[in-house]
């Protein structure tokens, strides 16, 4: 028996996987749980109608995420923090700064998706990774100034 997997199961395969099992395990356990659908055509029409949208759904994604990355790229955040001698901070500025920054300027980014390794700590110009989708990654510049 062919059948078309709902979702993943470690031993068979992924989502949209078109796999043969034997028929009672198809017949008895995976179609009357919902893990999957007998592989005949009028299926078939829809994995390939469904398989269309998430493309296109992915790419609409992309494109938003350039887009933000783009603009992102074009500014440079200052933040204002108190420090001491050598220029080292007396607290530091961490993620959920920088996306409090972002959306002062009007850019809304997850603060989840702003990659700091650790926290900054020190005074001066930073480059700050942002991961906006998994095939998309912008850089943001912060400027970390001195409070006055």
């Amino acid at each position: 028996m062919e059948i078309i997997l709902q979702e993943d199961i470690a031993t068979l395969g992924s989502t949209g996987d078109i796999v043969k099992v034997r028929d009672g395990y198809g017949r008895n356990y995976l179609v009357p749980r919902g893990l999957a659908v007998e592989a005949n055509r009028r299926n078939l029409r829809v994995l390939e109608h469904q398989k269309l949208l998430a493309t296109a759904k992915k790419e609409r994604d992309r494109r938003d995420a350039q887009g933000v990355a783009d603009r992102i790229a074009a500014l440079s955040v200052s933040i204002t923090a108190r420090a001491g001698e050598e220029d080292r901070l007396f607290g530091s500025v961490t993620n959920l700064d920088i996306e409090k920054a972002l959306a002062a300027q009007g850019i809304t980014i997850d603060r989840r998706k702003i990659v700091l390794v650790e926290p900054i700590k020190q005074l001066g110009t930073h480059t700050v990774p942002i991961h906006l989708n998994s095939a998309v990654h912008g850089t943001v510049t912060v400027h970390v100034v001195r409070e006055a």
